[in-house]
């Protein structure tokens, strides 16, 4: 064994990669930027003016302010799914509702640019769900065991369901015969 640690000769910029993964893996991240992206052109703009030769042709519209307020709003959503991902249904509809709004009043959502950056992120992030880790599962073929060398009464091992949602089991419930006694009411009617 060496005295030296694997992590001590690697490049910063490695660590950081694999830092930022980490990061990112744990939380909605596209539908954060995504959401982020389309906030800023509902923002803008209401408040640009593009040039055409000698020509200034002014964007702005009597809801500038409307849409300066929309663009903001969809900016913090986009952070907010980023810092705060357990908030990601509310941020996710959220700003599927101000991607709508910002239609009639921010040059059509933004050129339809702003608005559909938006709708894609808010509908990433509802869509979301964290990832669990997998618990280690034992590899049949490992042992030195394979479909091969079933016999005819042995069969192959069946791997169990794995969910990435947690689903509690339903039991079956017990046939009541109280109700059909009482004429189908409850004892208290």
């Amino acid at each position: 064994m060496s005295p030296e640690s694997t992590g001590q000769n690697e490049h910063y910029l490695r660590v950081f990669r694999r830092g930022f993964r980490t990061w990112r893996g744990n939380r909605p991240f596209w539908a954060g930027l995504f959401t982020m992206v389309g906030g800023l052109p509902i923002a803008y703009f209401p408040y640009a003016n593009m040039h055409l030769g000698n020509i200034t042709l002014a964007m702005s519209t009597t809801a500038g302010a409307g849409s300066l307020i929309i663009g903001v709003l969809l900016i913090t959503l986009g952070l907010t799914m980023w810092f705060h991902h357990i908030v990601r249904v509310f941020a996710g509809v959220a700003a599927i509702l101000l991607a709508l709004i910002s239609i009639p009043v921010a040059n059509i959502g933004g050129f339809l640019i702003g608005f559909l950056f938006s709708l894609l992120g808010g509908a990433l992030s509802i869509s979301w769900a964290p990832g669990e880790p997998k618990p280690e599962a034992v590899d049949a073929g490992a042992e030195g065991w394979t479909s091969k060398d079933a016999g005819p009464g042995m069969q192959e091992p069946v791997p169990e369901f794995q969910s990435t949602a947690a689903v509690p089991q339903q039991q079956p419930e017990q046939y009541d015969t109280t109700v059909e006694v009482d004429g189908g009411r409850h004892r208290a009617g």
